[in-house]
């Protein structure tokens, strides 16, 4: 993500959008974490207040938490007592480091034309077999919310493609569900659970 009114949104809102954020983990990261073994090293990419990461390093999992804007990842590092790097998503280049990565409600910042470059990069972080989960607002046009925030605002059909054509995905998973943005409004998601494949 480096959309300058997004990460300013961010930047501004960092202690509000942490403490908002602070208690129950996502809804998808159990089923996630199902998917991994016990210890396994996990990057997280737009953590947040570290919400999400807490709750994996609790249950014993290598989580390496990051965010791309500055001001968040300080407020993750206060919340779990360990440096948390600035890392924006074109930025990621490691090669076979995690068996998994899990990005909620991050990549949706992207936009879509250059979601397929993420996607392989995110790809090629992933261990053979590594799972990896993001999740996207959908349902309306590509575009910017009431704070200024880009929302990339994918289909259920292009977003398949996408992940599809950016990478040999051994499989892929796809999930809608409902409920609440920051700005209050009722807001349709989907979810994708991909893993990349074992023999590659």
């Amino acid at each position: 993500m480096d959309d300058e009114q997004t990460l300013c949104f961010y930047a501004n809102e960092a202690q509000a959008y942490a403490a908002r954020y602070a208690e129950a983990h996502s809804r998808s990261l159990d089923r996630f974490l199902a998917t991994l073994s016990a210890s396994a090293r996990i990057l997280e990419l737009g953590c947040g207040g570290g919400r999400d990461s807490a709750a994996m390093i609790e249950l014993g999992f290598d989580a390496v938490a990051t965010d791309g804007s500055p001001q968040m990842a300080a407020e993750a590092s206060k919340r779990l007592g360990r440096p948390v790097r600035t890392l924006l998503f074109g930025e990621l280049d490691e090669i076979a480091e995690y068996d998994g990565v899990w990005a909620n409600a991050c990549l949706l910042h992207v936009p879509f034309a250059h979601l397929p470059d993420i996607i392989r990069r995110i790809h090629c972080a992933l261990r053979p077999g590594g799972s990896f989960y993001a999740n996207y607002k959908t349902g309306r046009a590509e575009g910017r919310d009431k704070f200024g925030r880009y929302y990339n605002n994918p289909t259920e059909a292009a977003l398949l493609t996408c992940y599809a054509e950016a990478a040999d995905w051994g499989a892929i998973e796809i999930d809608s569900s409902t409920g609440l943005g920051y700005d209050d409004q009722p807001t349709d998601w989907l979810a994708i659970f991909a893993k990349r494949n074992s023999n590659v």
